[in-house]
Formats: C-alpha cells, sequence, structure tokens
C-alpha cells in the first residue's frame, strides 16, 4: 500500500470479476484514505481481496444504514444551475448509473465511489421533521427545492422506508415550490401529492418533474442504468404524470458520444408520452468517475471505448473533464454546438419548453429581505418562525398573501 503525503493521487481501480447487475465491477479507494491500495498479482482472487468471495454470477447484495439527519435542505453556489436548494433523502444509489457524478459522495463517508456507492446505502432517518423545522424558520426563504439532485430519491430503497414521500407531505402542506428529477417509476405512488400542490397554481409554479431518459436504445439503457427502469416503463410515468396534469418534462442528461445518439427519438417519445419541456446535459467524469466509466466502457463496449474517450476530450478542450463553471454542463468546441443545435431544432419542432423554464418565476435575491421581515402565515395564524417538533399534518401556505 502506498501513503497519500499531499501529492496529486493517482487513481487506483481494482476490478472484481463475477458481478452481475451492477453499474461497475471494480473498486476504487476513497479519495479522503490516508492509505491508497494498488493492485499487485500475488496469487490471490482480486475479487476476495476487494469483496469476499464472489462466484462467477453471483449478485452482490444491497445494504443500507440509517443516519440521523442534522439538517434536510442543502444549498448550492453554483452559478451554472438554476436552483440553489436541493433535499437528498438517501446517500448513495441502487441505480447504479455507471456515469453518476455523485459517485465521488461516497468518498466522504470512507466508502467505494465504485461498487460501494450502489451497494452500501445511508437513509436519512427523521428528514421529514427536520425539513419541517426548517422551512418553519423565519431565516429560510422558500425558493424551490429540487429533489433527487444528486441521488434518485425513487431508487428501490424508497418503496420501502417511504421517506420521500414523508418530506413531500411537508411541503405539499406548506405550498412550497419543488421540482423532481428521478428515473424511478416509484413516483407514481405519489401522485395524490404532486396533484394537490399542482392544483396551487402560480407563479411561481410549484411543482415539476423530469423524468431522466438519455436513451431508448435497451442494450445501452442496461449498461449504463442497470437497476433503472426501462426506457418503456419511464415513458409510461411520463404519461401517467400528464394524465394527472402535473407539469411533467424529460431530462436527457447526459449525452454520451457515440453511446446516446437517439435525442431527436427520445425527445419524440417523451412529448407523445405528454413531456412538455425537456433539458440536456453532457456527461461528467469528476474524480473517480472518470477511471470507473472508462474501465466500464472498455468492458462492455470496447470497440467503442477509444472513439467515445477521444469526442469527450474533444467537448472538454482535450481533457476527459473540466469542472469550470462556464463549460461543464454543456461542453465546448464544434461537438458541443452540433448537440445544443439538434436539441434546440426538435424542442421547437415538437413544442417543448427548454431549459427548465419554471425556475424563472422562483423567489429571487430581492425577495429575500421581505420574507425575512414579513413571514407567511401559516395554519392557526402561526408564523413560519415557529419552531416545530414533528412535521405538520396541516401546515398553511408559505406563499400565502
Amino acid at each position: 500500500m502506498n501513503r497519500a503525503l499531499g501529492a496529486k493521487k493517482t487513481i487506483e481501480i481494482a476490478a472484481v470479476p463475477g458481478v452481475r447487475g451492477r453499474g461497475v465491477a471494480a473498486q476504487v479507494s476513497p479519495r479522503f484514505d490516508a492509505w491508497q491500495r494498488q493492485a499487485a498479482d500475488d496469487g490471490w482472487s482480486a475479487a476476495e481481496y476487494e469483496a469476499g468471495a464472489v462466484a462467477e454470477g453471483q449478485q452482490i447484495p444491497t445494504t443500507w444504514r440509517w443516519e440521523d439527519a442534522k439538517t434536510a435542505i442543502s444549498r448550492n453556489q453554483s452559478p451554472d444551475l438554476p436552483f440553489n436548494l436541493t433535499l437528498n433523502p438517501y446517500r448513495g444509489c441502487e441505480h447504479g448509473c455507471i456515469y453518476c457524478y455523485a459517485r465521488p459522495s461516497h468518498a466522504w463517508l470512507g466508502m467505494s465511489p465504485g461498487l460501494a456507492f450502489e451497494t452500501k446505502l445511508v437513509a436519512k432517518r427523521g428528514l421529514a421533521a427536520v425539513l419541517a423545522r426548517q422551512i418553519a424558520s423565519r431565516a429560510h426563504v422558500p425558493q424551490r427545492i429540487v429533489i433527487g439532485a444528486v441521488t434518485d430519491a425513487y431508487q428501490p430503497l424508497e418503496r420501502q422506508l417511504g421517506i420521500t414521500r414523508e418530506c413531500l407531505q411537508v411541503l405539499v402542506d406548506a405550498g412550497h415550490p419543488l421540482s423532481i428529477v428521478t428515473k424511478g417509476a416509484g413516483i407514481e405512488r405519489d401522485v395524490d401529492l404532486l396533484q394537490q400542490l399542482a392544483a396551487r397554481g402560480g407563479p411561481p409554479e410549484r411543482v415539476s418533474v423530469y423524468i431522466s431518459l438519455n436513451t431508448l436504445d435497451a442494450r445501452a439503457n442496461h449498461w449504463l442504468e442497470p437497476r433503472a427502469p426501462s426506457p418503456t416503463r419511464r415513458l409510461k410515468v411520463i404519461e401517467r404524470l400528464a394524465q394527472a396534469g402535473i407539469p411533467v418534462g424529460v431530462s436527457l442528461a447526459p449525452q454520451i458520444p457515440f453511446i446516446t445518439d437517439d435525442m431527436e427519438s427520445v425527445l419524440q417519445a417523451a412529448a407523445d408520452a405528454g413531456a412538455r419541456r425537456a433539458f440536456y446535459t453532457v456527461l461528467r467524469l469528476p474524480l473517480e468517475v472518470a477511471p470507473l466509466f472508462e474501465h466500464a466502457l472498455r468492458t462492455h463496449w470496447p470497440d467503442r471505448a477509444d472513439r467515445v474517450l477521444a469526442r469527450m476530450r474533444d467537448l472538454r478542450g482535450g481533457e476527459l473533464y473540466r469542472a469550470d463553471f462556464a463549460t461543464r454542463m454543456k461542453g465546448t468546441g464544434v461537438w458541443a454546438q452540433l448537440l445544443s443545435q439538434r436539441f434546440a431544432k426538435a424542442c421547437d419542432k415538437l413544442g417543448l419548453q427548454r431549459e427548465r423554464p419554471e425556475y424563472a418565476d422562483d423567489v429571487g435575491p430581492r425577495d429575500v429581505a421581505k420574507a425575512q421581515t414579513e413571514p407567511a402565515n401559516l395554519a392557526g395564524g402561526a408564523t413560519r418562525s415557529l419552531v416545530l417538533a414533528t412535521p405538520p399534518a396541516v401546515q398553511g401556505d408559505l406563499f400565502a398573501p
């Protein structure tokens, strides 16, 4: 093992052969570990060393543990994002998307962004109660909260725990604007709550949902997102939400060169199902995601690997990834321009709104002072500065006059 002494680390991958049904068959050491492992052939199986004995074709089970929630709302200061507030009920994600930009977050827990990210999950206990206290605070400015901006709030574990629904109930009772980005068909369970919020009207528009769908190709989808619903199932979710009167769109993120080449077909299918808006980003490969993605790419698409990586460098000024806010979402150069033009033309043809228009009506910086000095009334004449010990059964509209 090599000890890290502050120098830039080379991320080493340890393959775990025999794994099925997961986004990656590899582990990487958390980047904050004082010690880093480097693979060497000593006659023992890498699978036994990294993950215990894994027989050929064996499925590694998903495990989870509780974490007591200390805060519910996270804030970002990224100028390239149209929102400031997010809510994430879970750490890690069983969908196992190989490209997920959230994988590096597992290193903060001392766990691998590889297999551990999709097999060792953390659920936030008491999150709804903490959320109720935060939105009742005088300091809270009720801007749109995006649910699932890091990990999917409707991953399979949600069916068992229901944390997302508890948080939705708090926000719906308060009339708080929210957006959801998900691949999970489990969102259909919460159509009743989303309908209540949609019926409040606007501006601002109280609710919007985006279903992530970046390709209709079943083979590519199975490799990219092994435990997420199929493209056909996600189109049915869009149709169900649209029929329920809930503003729904499609997220074509991420666009991966030579893998997700059917942008126009995805937009057409989503529009036919009832989507009325869309957005996209290009593939992002921060930190440990880059070597994990390349490992999986060379395993599953060896004939395309070099072409995909070369095009990613074209999009990133010669590097696999650049994290600058000006270009990280859409890339640069002629290929980025081509993607942008294809997206714009297809959306215009189908009558789809582009780039999440509902954020334009959200509470902005000018409203902060007023919101803090003139808090809206809650149910029973209380104010938003009331500290709530448990999620309220009925809470007044935070946007009421």
